[in-house]
């Protein structure tokens, strides 16, 4: 019970970290802003379907939701958001669209699969009841093109500012952006060799230091526009 209530908590840090960014995208127009946004939507929403799951157990629908967004699309998004930040515009929006055109695809993919939910563990989500070939290993791609750029590009940022000796509460904020976005990539590893619950602890622990992080690195950001 403990976990599932870790899963809650985690879902409204989430909900509230989406309407964080939002209104700084509102108050300031940053094309990255928007983007983190999305992606903490996704985040969102396997974070409150694996609530849902937690207390009320199996659902096709919600399940779905839960691998494409929270499996799939989060780590991707939110490294997107990043791109934007750090890349040539040109380059952004390029990479926008091959993101979008392959979430559209793995959409397809995951509504379209069928599933097994007795292959998964008991009382924990995971990509085992996923029995149709092809669609699991989407996975590791969207993940890995987003952690290298959300991690890769907080530890850039930080490195940059440090160097520079300006702007030191974005160090730390990046820096914080870096380790959040960690954990919940260490949870899902420890979670596929057998640590019950390991994703929901790390994801909470990830997106409060996420959170923490985006904070200290926009202080000073409302009312700015780029």
């Amino acid at each position: 019970m403990f976990n599932n209530w870790v899963s809650v908590l985690a879902s409204v840090t989430t909900t509230i970290f989406v309407v964080a960014v939002l209104f700084r995208y509102w108050h300031g127009q940053r094309p990255y802003m928007l983007i983190w946004g999305i992606g903490l939507i996704l985040f969102a929403i396997g974070t409150w379907t694996e609530s849902y799951y937690a207390f009320l157990g199996w659902n096709d629908l919600v399940y779905r939701l839960w691998y494409l967004a929270g499996a799939i699309l989060v780590a991707a998004w939110l490294g997107q958001g990043t791109v934007y930040l750090l890349f040539k515009r040109t380059w952004a929006n390029a990479l926008l669209l091959i993101l979008t055109i392959a979430s559209i695809y793995a959409a397809y993919r995951v509504f379209s699969a069928q599933l097994d939910p007795s292959l998964m563990a008991h009382g924990e989500l995971s990509g085992k009841a996923i029995i149709t070939p092809g669609v699991r290993v989407l996975s590791p791609f969207f993940n890995i093109y987003g952690t290298l750029m959300l991690v890769g590009g907080a530890i850039y940022s930080a490195w940059i500012f440090w160097r520079k000796r300006i702007l030191l509460h974005r160090v730390v904020g990046n820096i914080l952006i870096a380790a959040g976005a960690l954990f919940p990539a260490f949870g899902g590893a420890l979670q596929r060799i057998g640590v019950p619950y390991a994703l929901y602890s790390t994801e909470l622990l990830g997106v409060i230091l996420i959170f923490i992080g985006f904070l200290r690195a926009t202080h000073g950001d409302v009312g700015t526009k780029a």
